[in-house]
């Protein structure tokens, strides 16, 4: 026996009542643990790679290298860039999360 339409309707639009809780598995404490020692790990990186574009634009500048110096350039911006997402990681997260959550 087929379903009319708005049984369909009210069978998509329904609430399965489930919500992040912490605490919920064990173990939480150290995945956050890992999670916050990647994020370290990865800004490390970010500043020896801005270091170094940093380096190659000032060599490819002073030795009239324009490619050198280009490249120097786009690390430096690249370089920037990543070390903002890694510093706003988690307030984006946060933010997409809690804007997740608004949706009914």
């Amino acid at each position: 026996m087929p379903f009319p339409l708005a049984d369909r309707v009210i069978q998509l639009a329904y609430d399965p009542g489930i919500t992040p809780a912490g605490g919920g598995l064990p173990g939480l404490a150290v995945l956050k643990n890992v999670v916050n020692s990647i994020n370290l790990f990865g800004i490390v990186a970010v500043v020896g790679a801005l270091a170094v574009s940093l380096g190659v634009w000032a060599w490819g500048h002073h030795s009239g290298g324009h490619q050198a110096e280009a490249n120097g350039k786009k690390g430096a911006v690249v370089a920037a860039g990543a070390a903002l997402g890694l510093g706003a990681a988690n307030a984006v997260v946060a933010f997409f999360s809690n804007l997740g959550s608004q949706v009914q």
